[in-house]
């Protein structure tokens, strides 16, 4: 699957798109199809600070729990509640299916981020294909 060149990318497998000083903020196709069937989303509260690369959160799958990195600094100003009771939209649609949004504490923290095109890389690298 096409990761949205809009968007940029984590090394942890996080997506943060940027829209003026908001960041949305998700997990990649990469990510949801290694975690498996994902059946709970832990994510912080509303108002809190978040700390880029400093987790936020976690992802429980029936295979695992994996944490969230936050991949810029912070406020969390929503949080997808419809992820309480069907966390497994993210298996549907990683791409579009956000986490947490965020006031961005710098809004040019996130250019030092992967582009699309080097997340498909570092992908490649990871796994040898």
């Amino acid at each position: 699957m096409p990761y949205p060149a809009q968007y940029k990318y984590t090394k942890e497998h996080e997506w943060i798109d940027v829209s003026g000083e908001t960041g949305t903020i998700g997990i990649t196709d990469y990510a949801q199809n290694s975690l498996g069937d994902i059946v709970f989303v832990e994510m912080p509260k509303l108002g809190e600070e978040i700390q880029a690369g400093s987790t936020f959160g976690s992802v429980e799958s029936v295979k695992a729990v994996s944490d969230l990195y936050a991949p810029v600094t912070g406020t969390v100003t929503a949080v997808n509640e419809d992820l309480v009771s069907a966390p497994e939209t993210i298996n549907t649609d990683a791409n579009t299916t956000w986490l947490i949004k965020i006031d961005l504490t710098d809004p040019l923290e996130a250019a030092s981020l992967l582009s699309a095109a080097d997340y498909e890389t570092f992908i490649a690298e990871e796994t040898g294909h």
